[in-house]
């Protein structure tokens, strides 16, 4: 992880799969429900319009039971290459489930030797809202939710 500006955090794990099945699990809602949020945490009613302008929903229930929305705009997709969003500007989790509020997020994939290499980069508003997110566990989130989806993609 780095942290740019104090502002940015990034991220990247590789798979052991080709890019075109990893953008098939990133972008099918039936797949991003079985893989998306921290360990312990179930994903239901995942709705996409994967297109910029397009708006993402998921619902996350921890543990406990709490439901934590999931909720942003597209802003770009590249199809097998990148995915641009933004977490939803109404205030809640600092993490966003993994779409922080007023956040912008950019998601790349790059294949070699049938591998896919993603790279989670995340820009905040605020030193104060990237600090927030972090101390709120969104590396975390994010690390448990890329093993389920390495699993899956096995």
């Amino acid at each position: 992880m780095s942290i740019a500006e104090n502002t940015e955090l990034s991220f990247s794990r590789v798979f052991d799969a080709p890019r075109a099945l990893v953008w098939q699990a990133w972008t099918d809602p039936k797949h991003i429900e079985q893989w998306w949020g921290p360990n312990g945490f179930t994903g239901k009613s995942c709705t996409m319009d994967l297109r910029a302008g397009g708006y993402f929903d998921l619902t996350l229930f921890a543990p406990d039971g709490v439901c934590y929305p999931c909720r942003g705009r597209f802003n770009e997709i590249v199809e097998f290459e990148r995915i641009v969003y933004d977490g939803e500007v109404a205030e809640g989790h600092p993490c966003g489930a993994g779409l922080p509020p007023h956040a912008r997020v950019t998601v790349t994939f790059a294949e070699r030797n049938r591998q896919t290499t993603i790279t989670l980069h995340t820009r905040f508003m605020s030193a104060a809202k990237c600090e927030a997110a972090a101390q709120a566990g969104y590396r975390q989130g994010w690390e448990d939710s890329l093993q389920r989806l390495a699993e899956i993609l096995k």
